[in-house]
């Protein structure tokens, strides 16, 4: 009960963010998104990804990976009341085996979400891992599922950065002004070996922290 109460003031708050920071000009395009019309993989580092129930273009049905740890609970229920699709994968604080086992889980059942043509959503770098460096999870969906990586970085001129948290995590705060950049598409061969997967997670690290700057300078009004 107390935490549906928290998930419903949350999600309501985000309301008001969303529709108190009007986008500034230079930002991508949300329906650049949908080039092709095909689905695809929204990926954002931690900490930067609390606005991600908006930052889908009109149309996109998409589902989202958190782990089962109670951490996460709260952040999967608030997501679902903006009528995300749930999957769940092992927390980090499992046994090695249960997580590996919960990872190649929630792979799977994104790998045939994507084929029923819904956009997968997750986050790149590891929890409590190395902050604003991608595991290989997110280019192992790519490989499997032949869907391209877009990455996304999102910011709001009012913020609040909780310093102390490992992935210093930034609270979006209303009446303000917001910034958003979709990177290049990233492909992953279907062939891809450990060489080509590796090569793509650093890619991948690196546009979203190149974009991640990007947004920053827009929205501070360096650029």
């Amino acid at each position: 009960m107390v935490r549906s109460m928290i998930a419903f003031l949350i999600t309501q708050f985000f309301r008001l963010v969303n529709a108190t920071n009007p986008r500034i000009p230079g930002s991508s395009d949300l329906e650049e998104m949908k080039r092709g019309g095909e689905p695809f993989i929204a990926v954002a580092w931690h900490g930067q990804h609390l606005m991600a129930p908006f930052l889908m273009p009109s149309g996109v049905r998409f589902v989202a990976m958190f782990s089962k740890s109670k951490d996460a609970e709260l952040n999967a229920r608030v997501a679902e009341r903006f009528g995300v699709e749930i999957v769940r994968g092992s927390g980090g604080r499992d046994r090695a085996r249960g997580t590996v086992k919960g990872g190649a889980r929630a792979l799977l059942a994104l790998k045939k979400a994507l084929k029923e043509g819904k956009t997968a959503a997750m986050i790149a770098d590891i929890p409590h891992g190395t902050p604003r460096e991608s595991g290989i999870g997110v280019v192992l969906l790519a490989k499997l599922s032949g869907r391209p990586i877009l990455p996304i970085c999102y910011l709001t001129s009012k913020r609040k950065v909780l310093e102390k948290s490992w992935d210093k995590t930034t609270i979006p705060l209303p009446f303000g002004r917001s910034g958003l950049i979709i990177g290049d598409p990233i492909f992953v061969p279907e062939d891809a070996d450990d060489a080509v997967l590796e090569a793509k997670r650093v890619e991948l690290t690196n546009s979203l922290n190149a974009n991640t700057v990007r947004v920053h300078d827009l929205v501070d009004g360096r650029v």
